[in-house]
């Protein structure tokens, strides 16, 4: 049950975004073992990098409430990374996080770049396998996430 959901950009810092981006760190801060998405080992994917003119973030809304969230953030002039990726508990198991992907992916087609990229955690087996259904093929590690186990990529 994906119909009926508008994607559009937002901020990730406020609103409808901020609100998804909080339940996401909470989320895997429980599924990490605290884990600090902002720590100075990780990968930086803030406002800065989630914005233009080389990124975007993307809030699905479906019947007015906020369900998924992600961005777009610039690796070079050809590649980009998927950060960020959130489908809300209520929405799970609906085909959101497919749809949330293909609206990240078409966002980054349209700000120029013909590669996208992305990681998760080994505490995430359902990430990876939508990741690879959708085409995604494994590299080697391209951004230094100390927690990711798993990195891919897919010509755009």
């Amino acid at each position: 049950m994906t119909d009926g959901i508008e994607f559009g950009p937002a901020a990730l810092d406020a609103g409808p975004g901020g609100e998804l981006v909080a339940a996401m760190r909470a989320e895997m801060a429980a599924l990490y073992g605290g884990l600090d998405l902002d720590g100075p080992e990780m990968p930086r994917a803030g406002v800065a990098e989630l914005g233009p003119p080389g990124g975007t973030f993307l809030v699905g809304m479906r019947d007015g409430e906020p369900v998924c969230c992600g961005g777009v953030k610039r690796l070079d002039e050809r590649a980009c990374e998927i950060k960020r990726m959130y489908v809300a508990p209520q929405a799970r198991g609906q085909g959101v996080a497919r749809r949330l992907l293909g609206a990240l992916e078409g966002a980054a087609r349209e700000l120029g770049y013909a590669i996208a990229r992305l990681d998760t955690g080994p505490d995430q087996p359902h990430a990876r396998a939508l990741y690879e259904s959708a085409g995604y093929v494994e590299i080697e590690n391209f951004n230094g996430n100390p927690v990711a186990t798993y990195f891919a990529e897919k010509p755009l």
